[in-house]
């Protein structure tokens, strides 16, 4: 199950830098996530500030 990113994203890249598969992605506005690449290990959920970051 991959994460996903909500509209709440303020696009500050905390989750990219964090991101240990690298499968967080800039979009035009904000940040993505490719289920493709994640691994569920919810790095990313943990350190977003804004906690627009959540399980599928």
């Amino acid at each position: 199950m991959a994460y996903v990113i909500s509209d709440k994203c303020n696009a500050c890249g905390t989750c990219f830098d964090t991101c240990p598969s690298e499968a967080i992605i800039k979009d035009e506005k904000q940040f993505k996530i490719d289920a493709e690449k994640c691994i569920d290990c919810a790095a990313c959920e943990a350190a977003c500030p804004e906690k627009a970051i959540s399980a599928a």
